[in-house]
């Protein structure tokens, strides 16, 4: 019994100094903690507090009556959804255009960092990335709009150009089949910069002495890309590879919805867009809510699927 005791007390000192420890920790990196905050504040304020309003999702949620109030109904909205009349065409439509991104979206970074890398000449290396990079801080309104004026049947530079070689002009805003490759041909304009720099960082810490011996031994620069520059960069592939496909059915509704028009419903209606009409504008609001809650955990599924294969395969994971 007294050893027991000896034990426990000898126990405290060392909680103790563990706790004194992290706080000091804290106060020496003080400025650390403070430029995060902003990010955990976000976070926690827009996307861990509304957590709180997914049970609306298994509820008839009233505005007079409140979150808690409001009756129980179980999976009702949830079975309404994957019996409906767009539930496979939405579904369809979001995994397409999700894996339509990422086989087309997903490479050209990395090509284009890859590229970069290998340019020589300072002044086209700066040239190159400011005029990848502006798309960029464009808005999604703006690359919808310039879209529209350049693709315009009537006087737009593309059916101008087709016109010019005797061709029929095409309205392809109004085409569904053209719907997909253009939201990810402008997705592509718009990103491939910006992606690019993470794997320019990535480049950057390849240990140059790799290259020379490399270059000695007689290496093609090609070779010397695909023996070293990217087995260097293969764990940050692979984690933004995971990203992407965690995210396949989180597309985004602003740039679909701005595209979006009666003549290319049939291509163009997401899960986003639908959430969007049968949230905001006809007032489902537990609808819609079953409906986003549903894709969050088909995303969170994937997420947990593809990081275990990668686990496997070749030993990179987020955890």
């Amino acid at each position: 019994m007294a050893m027991l005791q000896q034990e426990h007390a000898s126990r405290k000192p060392l909680k103790s100094t563990a706790a004194i420890s992290r706080f000091s920790n804290i106060l020496r990196n003080w400025q650390l903690y403070v430029m995060i905050s902003p990010v955990l504040a976000y976070y926690i304020l827009f996307h861990y507090v509304p957590m709180y309003g997914i049970q609306i999702a298994f509820k008839d949620f009233r505005i007079n009556k409140g979150i808690w109030d409001s009756p129980w109904v179980g999976l009702k909205h949830f079975d309404r959804f994957f019996n409906s009349y767009f539930f496979e065409r939405l579904i369809s439509n979001t995994i397409e255009l999700g894996l339509y991104l990422i086989v087309i979206g997903f490479p050209i970074p990395i090509i284009l960092a890859l590229l970069l890398n290998e340019a020589k000449a300072e002044r086209f290396k700066k040239f190159v990335q400011t005029i990848t990079y502006a798309p960029h801080f464009l808005s999604t309104v703006v690359v919808v709009g310039m879209m529209m004026i350049f693709l315009n049947p009537r006087y737009g530079l593309v059916n101008q150009f087709i016109s010019a070689l005797g061709g029929d002009t095409v309205n392809f805003m109004a085409n569904p089949s053209w719907f997909k490759t253009l939201y990810v041909l402008s997705d592509v304009w718009q990103t491939m910069g910006w992606s690019s720099i993470i794997y320019l960082a990535a480049l950057g810490g390849i240990d140059t002495q790799l290259h020379e011996a490399a270059r000695v031994d007689g290496a093609s620069r090609i070779r010397r890309i695909w023996h070293i520059n990217l087995p260097g960069i293969r764990p940050t592939i692979v984690i933004l590879l995971i990203l992407n496909l965690g995210s396949v059915m989180a597309i985004g509704f602003e740039k679909v919805l701005l595209m979006q028009n009666n003549l290319n419903l049939a291509s163009s209606d997401i899960i986003d867009t639908y959430v969007y009409r049968s949230g905001i504008l006809d007032a489902n609001y537990s609808f819609s809510a079953a409906i986003g809650l549903f894709s969050a955990v088909i995303n969170f599924l994937l997420l947990v699927v593809v990081n275990a294969v990668a686990r496997r395969a070749g030993g990179t994971s987020l955890w």
